[in-house]
């Protein structure tokens, strides 16, 4: 019974290994991002009660690619879709970052909020 319980629960955690690892930004693993901060970009989505998130973590973009270079990615490519701002840093707190500070930019048509991230020690 108890070795039954063991190969289950290393197979269970091979599972959440490789699920976390398919979570890309600009086509990298985010547990395989080498900086000590990042930052969170939030805005709001047009007809919906759900936010834009975006990852800059200083990674080199340009005009052509977008934002698909900034966005979170599954491990198909698909951009993950956050409930709330608060969903986005609980999320990245699970892949190994911390909240440092906080910001919003208001503009005339929109706000925008920054989250300063640091890696967890």
């Amino acid at each position: 019974m108890i070795k039954k319980f063991l190969v289950l629960a290393v197979f269970m955690l091979g599972i959440l290994t490789v699920s976390s690892q398919g979570i890309k930004v600009n086509d990298r693993p985010i547990g395989e991002i080498d900086v000590e901060y990042i930052e969170i970009v939030v805005t709001a989505r047009a007809l919906s009660h759900k936010v834009n998130v975006e990852i800059d973590f200083g990674q080199d973009t340009n005009f052509f690619s977008g934002s698909k270079q900034t966005r979170i990615e599954d491990e198909d490519g698909k951009r993950i879709k956050f409930n709330s701002m608060i969903d986005a840093l609980n999320f990245m707190n699970k892949n190994g970052f911390e909240f440092v500070q906080a910001y919003v930019v208001d503009t005339d048509d929109s706000t925008i909020c920054h989250y300063l991230m640091k890696r967890k020690e």
